[in-house]
């Protein structure tokens, strides 16, 4: 299976949004076997955190790429 059946596949990928025992809100982006592929910095606001994946949803298309190997 190559990467884009692989990457099209992924219907299950996910964001949870929770809140943290320190009183922030967070978000991780799930791949579909539950692994965690990225999370956030603590918000103070729920909407904050919806802000973030808004905006991450947004403009990962546009993500350059640096490779400093």
């Amino acid at each position: 299976m190559g990467l884009a059946s692989t990457l099209l596949g992924m219907t299950s990928a996910k964001f949870t949004l929770f809140k943290g025992r320190d009183g922030h809100h967070y978000w991780n982006f799930k791949a579909p076997n539950g692994e965690i592929l990225c999370h956030s910095e603590g918000y103070t606001s729920k909407q904050a955190a919806v802000n973030g994946i808004r905006s991450l949803k947004e403009n990962i298309a546009y993500a350059d790429v640096s490779d400093l190997t």
